[in-house]
């Protein structure tokens, strides 16, 4: 049996110990990945939230947008601000001029000022006791399905400053702004159903007996849950609009960069043939 035997000393010897530490490194590096990812984070686990809906969204539905702009217009730019989007801006959803200056504007004199509101940050959270956020990339930061069921989930609830619950962001400081299109709900607090041969007296982690909530409309509203579900639909498409208003564009440019990519590569690949058929 043939033997290689290296040198301590030899410069074959140091590159083959250098070679092994760097796979060593590799493989550990790999293992630890593995495991990040393997393992789930607690942090995550105890910050699950309730059962988000899904938006039925579409950002290239220009008639949703509109909607939805005016409905932000009207509902949320009272006490919200979004100072990162101007108003001109709107004419990329169709309206003109005249249309955004006369049904959308109300605080501003010209399309190209930027959406503000004249409530004050001050007076904001004297009232509230938080200042309204900017609802500018409000999208970007909690997601359409999480503002979709956020803005579906509010209930009375007399215990609160304001009147006002809501089943996602429970004690939040903001009413309901779409009361009088969703109109009341409370919020009943009902056992929750054992299945047959389950232990009847289960109870959850702190003690307590398993309870599940329903909500009852106490008094209508001026839309009926179908058309608030459309409505909201289109508030949250605007937000997402509003997030990012290039992403359609953006999305459309990359799909081209990409199939113009894919056409140029078999050039590319015959272009390497030639140079390389001399070396091969």
């Amino acid at each position: 049996m043939n033997t290689l035997i290296i040198l301590t000393g030899s410069p074959d010897a140091a590159l083959l110990r250098s070679q092994l530490r760097s796979r060593r490194l590799v493989a550990a590096s790999l293992l630890c990945l593995a495991a990040v990812f393997a393992t789930p984070s607690p942090l995550a686990a105890s910050e699950a939230g309730p059962r988000l809906d899904t938006a039925p969204i579409n950002p290239t539905d220009v008639v949703s947008l509109q909607s939805g702009a005016r409905t932000f217009a009207n509902y949320c730019l009272n006490c919200h601000s979004a100072s990162l989007m101007r108003w001109n801006r709107l004419m990329e959803l169709g309206l003109s001029e005249s249309q955004i200056k006369d049904n959308l504007m109300f605080a501003s004199d010209k399309v190209g000022e930027l959406m503000t509101v004249s409530f004050s940050r001050k007076e904001a959270k004297q009232a509230f006791g938080a200042a309204p956020p900017d609802l500018s990339v409000i999208a970007r930061a909690r997601g359409a399905d999480w503002l979709y069921s956020y803005l579906r989930a509010f209930y009375r609830d007399p215990a609160r400053p304001t009147g006002w619950n809501n089943a996602v962001f429970e004690n939040v400081g903001m009413p309901n702004p779409l009361w009088q299109l969703q109109g009341e709900r409370v919020r009943v607090e009902q056992a929750a159903k054992v299945e047959e041969g389950a232990d009847k007296d289960r109870k959850d982690s702190h003690g307590a007996a398993h309870k599940t909530f329903k909500y009852e409309a106490v008094k209508p509203g001026a839309l009926t849950p179908v058309q608030f579900d459309e409505t909201v639909r289109d508030l949250v498409n605007f937000l997402v609009y509003l997030g990012e208003p290039a992403a359609t564009s953006r999305k459309q440019i990359g799909t081209l960069v990409l199939l113009f990519l894919l056409a140029l590569w078999p050039l590319v690949y015959l272009l390497k043939r030639e140079y390389w058929k001399d070396v091969h």
